[in-house]
C-alpha cells in the first residue's frame, strides 16, 4: 500500500478512510479538518477534528471520536495494517486545507508553500486578503500576491495576537487584551 506522507484527505487509503468515518464524525457534532498518514514510528493515521459549535476541542472530544473511529476502521478497513490512530484538534496555527478555510480566516496571517515557483518564490508569508473563485489574494511585504488554490502545496495560520484574540472570542473564553 503506497501512502504519501503529509498529504491531505484525497490520497490513496485516506480517501477510503474518510468515506468510512465522515458521516459518523459529522453526526457526532464534529467536522474533519484533515486526514493523513504522518511519518512517525509506528505509522500514524492522524485525524484532525473541530467542533461544529465552534467551541474548543477537549481531550474528551478526541477520546470519544478516537474510540468510534477505531471501531469503524477495525470493522470496515481491512486494508489498514499496523498503525497508530491519533485524533487531535487542528490547533490555533491550523492547516488551511479547503478554500472555505481561507474564506473563514481572511484577515489573518498565513504561511503558504506552493507546488512551483510563483514570482521566483515557493514560500509566502502574508495576510489573507480576498478569495474569488479559486484565487486567493495575500498581502506579502506590502504587495499583493494572487495564487490559484491548486498551486498551494500547504498552508497554515501563523500565531499572532489577532489570531489569539479571535480564537478566544470564538471559543467563548472572552477577551484578555486590554483596550
Amino acid at each position: 500500500m503506497k501512502k504519501l506522507i503529509g498529504e491531505p484527505i484525497s490520497i490513496n487509503n485516506t480517501n477510503k478512510i474518510e468515506k468510512i468515518v465522515y458521516a459518523s464524525i459529522l453526526n457526532m457534532g464534529y467536522d474533519i479538518v484533515r486526514i493523513q498518514f504522518v511519518d512517525k514510528s509506528p505509522e500514524t493515521l492522524q485525524i484532525m477534528i473541530e467542533r461544529q459549535d465552534g467551541m474548543q476541542i477537549s481531550v474528551d472530544d478526541c477520546g470519544v471520536v478516537s474510540r468510534m473511529v477505531s471501531t469503524l476502521l477495525d470493522v470496515n478497513a481491512p486494508f489498514l495494517e499496523d498503525f497508530t490512530l491519533e485524533v487531535s484538534s487542528p490547533g490555533i496555527d491550523r492547516p488551511l486545507i479547503k478554500i472555505a478555510d481561507f474564506i473563514r480566516f481572511a484577515g489573518f496571517v498565513a504561511k503558504i508553500e506552493t507546488l512551483s515557483k510563483v514570482s521566483g518564490k515557493k514560500s509566502f508569508l502574508g495576510k489573507i486578503c480576498n478569495i474569488v473563485d479559486d484565487k486567493i489574494e495575500f498581502e506579502c511585504n506590502g504587495g499583493l500576491v494572487t495564487l490559484a488554490f491548486e498551486q498551494i502545496k500547504c498552508a497554515s495560520l501563523v500565531i499572532t495576537d489577532e489570531l489569539i484574540e479571535h480564537s478566544r472570542q470564538q471559543t467563548g473564553l472572552g477577551s484578555r487584551m486590554e483596550h
